[in-house]
């Protein structure tokens, strides 16, 4: 019986995790529960899962949890704060993160020094801090294993024992798949007008706004490269994305004696949840298996860099190192924000984020406090070429 604590469990991966569970009562307990704002959800989680301890990001939102959970006589204790969060993900065996964005840093920097199994779902982690976070999990044992399914599907197609090493394992390129998103196929030059709604309607996944848009630009498999090098130890040059608009094909592993290996399964993230819950067993996730006769046939494509600006602005920052992929990520979350807000138009997403990247020096990531600051600092750039 593991006991988990699910880090952003009203967003789809915590919801997506919470019903894997459901499904399995005899192999998992939940410990924690957190949210930021949406505190109604958080207290029908918590009703239905009973955790001892439900987390939110302000005091206004506990007193108001607190009254909800009160008036069902429930006793889950209420706490709030990143203090609060760092406490949940060191206590629980088990950690799922899925906060989105830089929030998720601490609570998922916390559970891998407390040598916990942490379920990464928060790439952001390994962007913004992948030397500090990957020294962290060697120094503590904790049991690291990839959530995002092109890297789930990675894993699963890299050799037991695999230890950061490509080449003592024989693999030579590490293929990322993607599906290009909305706008694959639409015109370049009308790309200035796409609306935030035809930004987040994404062909084949359920995702959040955040991240739906960075689909859109793929920054989203931009920062997945960068998440691959850390996870993996395979440099920018031996990770290639190939799009793939079916997203059957989750991702593949190239070997140096010609052979391919690839993980195939419809576009649920409870799959690779379920695998990562239950690794090395394999459990029921709820998802059925792939039809390829009524798929009829798989197609992959080059990315156009020119259709996909953001995805090189990645690659060159995991090139740069330092501090590079941490502003990349910073400056792309002002970004999109500012396009869902009406702010920017889309295209302003990518020349916004290279000159943030250029303007700022790409500083040395000694310890958390000057990831921070590289973040803040890259914050603060991005809004001030909004505002102007």
């Amino acid at each position: 019986m593991q006991n988990i604590t699910i880090l952003g469990s009203t967003g789809s991966i915590g919801v997506s995790t919470l019903d894997v569970i459901a499904r399995h009562p005899d192999r998992y307990t939940v410990y924690a529960l957190t949210a930021h704002t949406k505190v109604e959800q958080l207290a029908l989680q918590c009703a239905q899962f009973r955790p001892r301890l439900a987390v939110v990001g302000s005091a206004q939102a506990a007193q108001e949890l607190k009254r909800l959970l009160g008036e069902q006589g429930l006793r889950t204790e209420v706490e709030y704060g990143v203090g609060a969060l760092c406490a949940a993900a060191s206590a629980a065996d088990t950690v799922m993160a899925a906060i989105v964005g830089a929030a998720g840093l601490a609570p998922t920097l916390a559970a891998a020094r407390a040598g916990r199994k942490v379920l990464l779902a928060n790439k952001e982690a390994l962007v913004m801090s992948g030397q500090l976070f990957m020294d962290a999990v060697e120094a503590s044992n904790a049991v690291l294993m990839p959530i995002d399914s092109e890297h789930n599907a990675i894993f699963q197609c890299l050799p037991l024992g695999f230890r950061r090493q490509p080449q003592e394992h024989g693999v030579a390129r590490i293929l990322l798949t993607a599906s290009g998103g909305p706008f694959l196929k639409r015109a370049v030059e009308t790309l200035d007008v796409v609306t935030p709604a035809e930004a987040v309607a994404h062909p084949n996944w359920v995702m959040g706004r955040k991240i739906s848009v960075d689909s859109a630009t793929m920054m989203n498999k931009g920062l997945e490269v960068i998440e691959a090098h850390w996870l993996f130890g395979a440099s920018a040059d031996q990770i290639e994305v190939v799009i793939h608009p079916q997203s059957v094909i989750h991702s593949m592993v190239s070997y140096v004696d010609g052979s391919v290996l690839a993980q195939l399964g419809n576009p649920d993230m409870r799959t690779p949840i379920a695998h990562a819950l239950a690794y090395p067993a394999r459990i029921e996730s709820g998802v059925g298996a792939v039809d390829l006769p009524k798929i009829g046939q798989l197609q992959f494509e080059k990315p156009d860099f020119n259709r996909f600006p953001c995805l090189n602005l990645a690659y060159e920052a995991l090139r740069a190192g330092g501090s590079a992929p941490a502003i990349l990520n910073a400056a792309n979350e002002v970004a999109v924000q500012a396009f869902l807000d009406g702010q920017i138009g889309f295209r302003m997403i990518d020349r916004l984020i290279a000159e943030v990247i250029n303007k700022l020096p790409h500083g040395t990531m000694s310890d958390i406090d000057a990831v921070l600051e590289q973040d803040c600092a890259a914050r603060a750039a991005a809004r001030a070429l909004i505002a102007a």
